[in-house]
């Protein structure tokens, strides 16, 4: 019979043929004759009862449905419960019906044991065999087709990509082993596949078994670890596949359709932060959410992880039509929480009137403020609309939710409202203080969260870099020591989410992202990663630095006091709100004014006059290095001095 005509009613009759033999092997071994006199009842109705109650067993645990082609361990793990199920009930029938029907000899309590492992050798023998079978055929069609690859990190993530590719041999990927750091893993079998080694081995075992791709499984591992591995997978010549991090892995689950190319948000990923998501569920759960820039990268992925939680209505609004349209879609084909009502608004923040009205349609309970301009350069040259956009923008916002008593207010700032030498830093520090004004006047958690650059966003250097490879380069660069802090979007979502739930009001929260990272080194990374040689195949150029931009960013403002939250990678400066300064309203009515003519000069003038750390250069001037965040919480009276222009 043809492998792919195998239907399940056969393996029901195979399981009738075998069950009696199985039976009469059982009293066979028991009484050691083939004779089974004076036995013969006992044995014929037994094993009647057997190929009844069995395949009986077996239909309603659901045996007879499977495609066995495709069997695992969970399904012979099932087979042998319900054999096991089924040989106990069939033996207490036997017992009770000849208890009361004493015609036979004593019935051997040991047969039942012997039988148990016979039916369970007899039934799971073919059902193996199939899959044994077709996995054979499947490989000698695929030839030269079929690669051969190892996974690195036999833990769950690892575990579940292996059980997929066993799974589905169609997708002609051979899992030879593992390698995996942990030494009580070593020699071990995972699902049937060895553990060959660690990380340092990977050179090694390619080699020797013919590799072509390493998949890396460790979607808790920081960047560091990733980038070490794909620094051997390279030496080695061998392809990388890799499982997103946990933070794009957010309902926990692991499959093959996820494996991609290794990414720079990969190289630069870091420990999960521990955040309580419960919290967050139960503050959105229920609640009237309104998100201002809900179509840009970061407010799209606001959008996605607040519908995750729940909210009786999700309102979404932002300027560019066809982004709030695109998140809108996306969320509207969702079914996972059908009773979160969806609205999608058309709005931009600078006009009052409007905002007032929409606030009063669907007064809001929770208000998460994305909308903003943040290109650095053409804020400079648009300084009138850096004023407009995220100045008033936010006053117009904060006074609408005053208006209609929103309960949490949280602000998306930037490390360039920190000691700012632009623009666009300058009018986001404003914006902060408007929302620490707002926390006093209210007494409720209106909060600001501040971090530095973001992967994958529109406006990250990335992209940039991407597309000048894409172009044949040249890839540039503005300075050699151009720093910054990098986060991903998902961490960036996360630390927002975070703040409503820890604010009280006029807080500034901080994700503790690490070491800054030298755009030059990032530019470097993506030319390898694209498998390009620089110097080679494309040329690394520095342009010089554009107006506004300093060579390293801060992260809090000499005086703020900070400390860590209950969350380790968050921190947060609880007496930022006490920076509010007297002439807030006055100067406020003054850049309005200055940003209706486009003043350049009143805008720059009253900016330093609202925020007096504010030194607009054209070049950067700090001859120091940059530091940590960490070295920032350590050393606060050196803030004014560290990376500073």
């Amino acid at each position: 019979m043809s492998l792919n005509n195998l239907r399940n009613r056969h393996f029901f009759l195979i399981d009738i043929l075998f069950l009696p033999l199985a039976a009469y092997a059982s009293f066979v071994l028991r009484l050691e004759t083939f004779v089974l006199d004076p036995y013969w009842v006992t044995f014929v109705t037994f094993a009647t009862m057997a190929i009844v109650v069995l395949p009986l067993f077996f239909h309603f645990a659901g045996l007879y449905s499977l495609y066995w082609r495709y069997a695992s361990i969970d399904e012979m793990l099932l087979l042998s419960i319900t054999t096991f199920s089924g040989v106990v009930f069939t033996s207490l029938l036997h017992w009770n019906v000849f208890y009361f029907w004493p015609i036979h000899p004593t019935f051997p309590r040991s047969i039942p044991f012997i039988f148990l492992f016979l039916a369970l050798t007899v039934t799971a023998s073919h059902r193996l065999a199939v899959r044994v079978v077709y996995q054979r055929r499947h490989r000698a069609r695929g030839g030269p087709s079929q690669k051969r690859v190892i996974v690195a990190g036999a833990g769950d993530a690892g575990t579940m990509i292996v059980r997929e590719l066993q799974r589905n041999p169609q997708l002609g990927l051979e899992v030879v082993g593992f390698v995996d750091d942990d030494p009580n893993k070593r020699a071990m079998r995972v699902r049937g596949v060895p553990v060959l080694g660690d990380r340092d081995d990977i050179i090694t075992v390619t080699r020797r078994h013919s590799i072509s791709q390493v998949i890396i499984a460790m979607p808790t591992a920081p960047g560091k670890e990733i980038r070490e591995i794909v620094l051997i997978c390279e030496q080695a010549g061998v392809e990388t596949k890799i499982i997103p991090g946990i933070y794009e892995l957010l309902d926990g689950t692991v499959s093959v359709n996820q494996l991609r190319d290794v990414d720079i948000e990969d190289l630069l990923r870091r420990d999960p932060i521990k955040t309580d998501s419960a919290a967050v569920a139960e503050l959105i759960r229920g609640k009237r959410v309104l998100l201002t820039g809900g179509g840009g990268s970061i407010g799209s992925e606001l959008c996605r992880q607040i519908y995750r939680c729940g909210p009786s209505e999700l309102v979404l609004l932002g300027h560019g039509e066809n982004s709030i349209f695109e998140i809108y879609q996306e969320l509207k084909a969702r079914a996972d929480h059908p009773s979160v009502e969806l609205s999608a608004v058309i709005a931009d923040i600078r006009f009052p009137r409007r905002l007032h009205a929409i606030f009063e349609a669907y007064r809001p309970q929770i208000v998460f403020h994305a909308a903003a301009h943040k290109h650095v350069p053409l804020m400079e040259a648009n300084p009138a609309e850096a004023i407009t956009n995220n100045i008033q923008g936010t006053r117009h916002l904060v006074d609408a939710a005053q208006a209609v008593d929103v309960d949490h207010f949280v602000m998306l700032s930037t490390d360039k409202a920190v000691n700012p030498t632009s623009l666009m830093g300058a009018s986001k520090r404003a914006a902060e203080l408007l929302v620490h004004h707002a926390a006093r006047l209210t007494g409720k958690p209106y909060v600001t969260v501040r971090f530095g650059n973001v992967l994958g966003s529109r406006g990250s250097v990335v992209l940039t870099f991407k597309k000048q490879i894409a172009r044949g380069g040249p890839v540039t660069v503005t300075h050699p020591q151009m720093r910054r802090f990098f986060m991903t979007i998902p961490e960036a979502v996360q630390l927002v989410l975070q703040a409503a739930v820890l604010g009280q009001g006029g807080e500034v929260f901080v994700l503790d992202m690490g070491e800054p990272v030298r755009i030059a080194d990032l530019a470097r990374d993506l030319i390898e990663l694209s498998g390009l040689t620089l110097g080679e195949d494309i040329e690394l150029v520095y342009t010089g630095v554009r107006p506004g931009e300093k060579l390293f960013e801060e992260m809090f403002i000499p005086g703020e006091s900070y400390h860590r939250t209950e969350h380790e990678k968050v921190f947060i400066a609880g007496n930022a709100g006490s920076f509010v300064p007297d002439n807030l309203w006055s100067t406020l009515d003054d850049l309005v004014e200055a940003a209706r003519y486009d003043n350049r000069a009143a805008i720059v003038a009253g900016l330093r006059a609202l925020i007096p750390e504010y030194q607009p250069e054209d070049k950067p001037q700090s001859k120091q290095d940059p530091v940590s965040l960490e070295t920032q919480v350590a050393l606060p009276g050196k803030l004014a001095v560290d990376g500073s222009d």
